[in-house]
């Protein structure tokens, strides 16, 4: 089964998908993404929109090798626990890194990704993955 994505829901879930927007509790002060319409720790309804920090570390994650058809071709994907600098968790895509360099711990920064080719509709999908931070250090010699 290929699970198709109208161009309606693409466009209302675009602000958060494609800029990290979540929600802020303003009885609770909790974070939480993707964006509901009450707070999933206290119920309060009262909330605001965030931008959510774009880096954090990788708290757990999994290997999935079967995947559907549709994204054969970019197994293995890796699906990781994000924490964000903020303590906001997010369960994202993790990419730009080989099987053998994952590390719980291991800090990581949002990136645009292309998600899914065009369906029936011609809607790409788009969405955010995140990806290790490197860090360029190089020696110089005296």
């Amino acid at each position: 089964m290929v699970w198709k994505l109208s161009p309606v829901s693409v466009w209302r879930h675009r602000i958060p998908r494609y800029r990290l927007i979540g929600k802020e509790c303003k009885k609770c002060g909790k974070h939480h993404y993707p964006p509901k319409l009450a707070c999933p720790y206290c119920g309060s309804r009262d909330l605001k929109n965030i931008e959510l920090p774009r880096s954090g570390i990788i708290e757990t994650y999994t290997v999935i090798y079967e995947v559907g058809e549709e994204f054969r071709h970019k197994a293995p994907v890796v699906i990781g626990l994000v924490k964000l600098d903020d303590g906001t968790r997010v369960i994202a895509p993790i990419t730009d890194v080989a099987e053998d360099e994952l590390e719980i711990g291991l800090r990581v920064e949002a990136t645009f990704r292309r998600i899914r080719d065009g369906d029936h509709f011609g809607v790409i999908g788009y969405g955010l993955s995140f990806r290790p931070i490197r860090t360029n250090v190089s020696k110089t010699s005296s």
